[in-house]
């Protein structure tokens, strides 16, 4: 589910936050699915629960999840969450499109990739 690389200078909270972040915006999450408990998760990945709690708390923040006392966190199902989901997957879009113009690939060239809409 969510993995945390050692060699990576960002904190472990956020590398947490960025793995649920991507599993939420791809759709492997859904809303109302249950996050693993911060103890569970903390043992999985070998780290202080107190670092599971700050990267839940930052999701909450953000949006991404919501917390029931005594039942645990889980995905946002709002309009907010489907709008915070468009605005990340727009800026990956972006990305890669500055990627692939860099390559030397035109817009011309991205928009007909678009316009296929084969699936690819």
């Amino acid at each position: 589910m969510i993995s945390i690389d050692g060699r990576d200078p960002r904190p472990l909270y956020e590398q947490v936050v960025d793995g649920f972040r991507q599993l939420i915006v791809a759709g492997a999450l859904q809303p109302d699915d249950k996050l693993p408990s911060v103890r569970s998760l903390a043992a999985q990945l070998a780290i202080n629960p107190n670092t599971i709690q700050r990267a839940y708390r930052e999701l909450e923040v953000q949006g991404y999840v919501y917390s029931a006392p005594g039942r645990g966190s889980f995905v946002a199902g709002s309009d907010e969450t489907r709008r915070l989901r468009l605005e990340e997957l727009l800026a990956q879009f972006d990305e890669a499109a500055r990627n692939l113009e860099a390559a030397g690939y035109s817009r011309v060239q991205m928009v007909a990739r678009l316009e296929e809409g084969d699936g690819r």
